[in-house]
């Protein structure tokens, strides 16, 4: 599930009792705003609770679902999300229902508490994994067995793991990062940035690997980077703006970011280019000079390799697909 596609990829979500409601919204929300910035389908879902009824949040908004968990040899990746209480839902049923499951599974994704779930069935020996951090010292006793780890998430083998809500949304930001690119996962990322006063007003940025950007140099230079997206400096000019080495600027967002520079500006140029490709009618010469791009033609090479289509196929889908909501 997590190769580069453009196909829809369907998931089953198994939500306990007494989940937090931002755990869920961490889990689902980044997937709808990868189809709503995309234009497609990339990701459907399904929410099931063990006894069909709907999840009583613990901020008491309540989660519809699709049905009771009775999982049969579906193969979709299966999200299991739990927060408080996982005892009392860790029922000998469950367990069973678990294992079976796991025989078909593409994937299987322990999300905070959901990762005891998984372990009471067996299902994460051998793994490596992370857990909320109130947990870790209990779970590492609990099963030695198991690699605990001290990241925010881990992806190993056909299992997934996560410490809590915002990590959950930083592994949702990953695979979108994995099957569709780093420039729909930016995006993403960046409809979930706030400012805090604390920060001087320096962009926060989720990451898209297993680390938030801490340093307020590489958020100098992805603030400079926003403010020049029209006319792109150099790497050394950013550097130097920011009072560092080109080199060292370049270690930097490779540590934090997870890709480099070059990278990052030329996604958020792209991300600048495909609204104006979606929200207006601008010719694509004039996109391509207003995102920094030297010709329409460089333009549509660039557009096409990341987003696996041209300009003029975006707007011809959207367009076809007004027409059928007409």
């Amino acid at each position: 599930m997590l190769d580069p596609s453009s196909e829809t990829l369907d998931l089953d979500i198994l939500v306990l009792p007494e989940t937090n409601l931002i755990l869920v919204a961490s889990v689902i929300e980044p997937l709808r705003a990868a189809n709503r910035i995309s234009g497609q389908d990339l990701y459907r879902w399904r929410i099931f609770s063990p006894d069909g009824a709907a999840i009583e949040t613990r901020s008491r908004i309540p989660v519809p679902v699709d049905g009771p968990f009775r999982p049969e040899q579906e193969t979709a990746p299966l999200f299991i999300l739990s927060s408080y209480q996982w005892e009392q839902s860790a029922t000998p049923a469950l367990r069973r229902q678990l294992s079976q499951t796991a025989r078909y599974r593409r994937m299987m994704a322990g999300i905070e508490s959901g990762s005891w779930l998984l372990a009471q069935a067996s299902l994460l020996d051998g793994h490596s994994v992370t857990i909320h951090w109130e947990d870790r010292a209990d779970f590492a006793a609990a099963y030695p067995q198991v690699t605990v780890l001290t990241e925010r998430y881990v992806i190993n083998g056909k299992r997934m793991t996560s410490g809590g809500s915002l990590p959950t949304l930083d592994l949702m930001l990953e695979i979108i990062r994995r099957r569709q690119g780093y420039s729909l996962a930016l995006e993403v990322s960046r409809i979930f940035i706030y400012e805090h006063e604390r920060t001087g007003g320096l962009l926060q940025v989720p990451a898209l690997g297993n680390m938030r950007v801490a340093d307020q140099r590489v958020s100098q230079a992805v603030r400079l980077m926003e403010e020049t997206v029209e006319a792109p400096v150099t790497l050394t000019r950013l550097a130097r703006r920011v009072g560092i080495s080109a080199r060292h600027l370049q270690d930097l967002f490779q540590e934090t970011m997870g890709v480099a520079p070059h990278q990052h500006y030329l996604a958020l140029r792209l991300n600048a280019a495909r609204r104006k490709v979606i929200e207006t009618k601008l010719e694509f010469a004039d996109i391509a000079a207003a995102t920094g791009f030297n010709s329409s033609s460089a333009f549509s090479r660039s557009y096409r390799a990341h987003y696996h289509e041209s300009p003029t196929e975006t707007r011809r889908r959207l367009r076809a697909a007004g027409k059928g909501q007409a």
